[in-house]
C-alpha cells in the first residue's frame, strides 16, 4: 500500500496532482526516484529541475587559504537559528579547522575539534547542528578561485579558472549558482545520465500524438535533437552567459583567453528533508493548553 506521506513527498519533489503521483508509485512498486522518471516519462510533471529541493536550514560557507579553498555545510532545524551569532560563531570557527588541518571530509573536522564544537553548540543553541559536508578544491599557482555567495550562504559555489582574471572566475561562480549546471562540457557527461535521458525522451515521443506514424530515422533524429537540447541546460559551457546571454560560457573564456578546470555548488539542505512544522497549529495548540489550565 502506497502511503500519504510517500504521495505528499512525491507531489512536492514533482508539482504533479495527488492522483498521478498515486499511479507513479503504484508502477513502480514505491520506489519515489523511479516515480520521479514515471512521470517525466509520461509528461505529468517536469520533474528534473525540482528533484533537488532545499530541505533543511543552515549556512554554506568557503574559507580559501592559499591555493586550497574549503566549502562546507552546517544544518540546524529553523532558519532563525541560521541567522543566530552563536551559529555564525561556529561557521567561522569549522572553517578556521578546515584551513590550519587541510581538512577534506567532515569527519577530519570532526576529528580535529569539530565534533567537540557541534556537540556544544548544539546545547547552547537548543537545535539540532550538524556538519554535513566538507569539500576539498585545490588549484595551482597559475589558476584562479572565484566565489559566490547567494542569500548569505544559502548557495555557494566556488570556481576554478585558467589565468589570473579574479572578475571572471567571480562571474562564473555567480552563473553556476544561478543556473546550476551539472557538468563543465557534453564530454563531462556521464554515460549513465545520457542512457537514461534517452529513454526519458524516447517515452515522451511514444506519448506523443503529434509524433505518432513518424518514420523511424525521423523519430531517432526528434529524440537525439531534444537529448541535445537537455544537455545544452546541464552543461556549463553550452550555457547563455547569465550576464551578457548574447555568449555563451565557452564563448566569454575563450574571449578571455581563459579555461573553466572545475567548479563546486552547495546549496543548503538539498536532497534532505525539510522540518515541516505547522506554526499556526502550534499557537493554537499552546493556547488550548493554557486556556484548560486556567480552568
Amino acid at each position: 500500500m502506497i502511503s500519504s506521506a510517500l504521495i505528499k513527498e512525491l507531489r512536492e519533489k514533482t508539482g504533479a496532482g495527488m492522483m498521478d503521483c498515486k499511479k507513479a508509485l503504484q508502477e513502480t512498486n514505491g520506489d519515489i526516484n523511479a516515480a520521479v522518471d514515471w512521470l517525466r516519462e509520461k509528461g505529468i510533471a517536469k520533474a528534473a529541475k525540482k528533484v533537488s529541493r532545499i530541505a533543511a536550514e543552515g549556512l554554506c560557507e568557503v574559507v580559501i587559504e592559499g591555493n586550497n579553498a574549503y566549502l562546507f555545510e552546517v544544518n540546524s532545524e529553523t532558519d532563525f537559528v541560521a541567522k543566530n551569532e552563536k551559529f555564525t560563531t561556529l561557521i567561522a570557527e569549522i572553517g578556521a579547522i578546515c584551513a590550519k588541518n587541510n581538512c577534506k571530509s567532515a569527519e577530519e573536522v570532526l576529528a580535529n575539534g569539530g565534533e567537540e564544537l557541534i556537540v556544544n553548540a548544539t546545547a547552547t543553541i537548543g537545535e539540532k547542528i550538524s556538519l554535513r559536508r566538507v569539500e576539498l578544491i585545490e588549484k595551482t599557482d597559475s589558476q584562479t578561485f572565484g566565489f559566490y555567495k547567494h542569500m548569505g550562504g544559502k548557495k555557494v559555489t566556488v570556481c576554478v579558472v585558467e589565468g589570473n582574471d579574479a572578475e571572471l572566475a567571480k562571474d562564473l561562480s555567480m552563473h553556476v549558482t544561478a543556473l546550476t549546471p551539472l557538468y563543465i562540457s557534453k564530454k563531462d557527461v556521464p554515460a549513465e545520465y545520457l542512457e537514461k535521458e534517452t529513454h526519458v525522451q524516447m517515452e515522451l515521443a511514444k506519448n506523443d500524438e503529434k509524433l505518432a506514424g513518424k518514420p523511424e530515422a525521423a523519430l531517432a533524429k526528434i529524440i537525439e535533437g531534444k537529448v541535445n537540447k537537455q544537455l545544452k541546460e546541464v552543461c556549463l559551457l553550452d550555457q547563455a552567459f547569465v550576464k551578457d546571454p548574447s555568449v555563451t560560457v565557452e564563448q566569454l573564456l575563450a574571449n578571455k583567453h581563459s579555461a573553466m578546470v572545475t567548479f563546486v555548488r552547495y546549496e543548503v539542505g538539498e536532497g534532505m528533508e525539510k522540518r515541516n512544522d505547522d506554526f499556526a497549529a502550534e499557537v493554537a495548540a499552546q493556547a488550548a493548553a493554557a486556556q484548560q489550565k486556567l480552568q
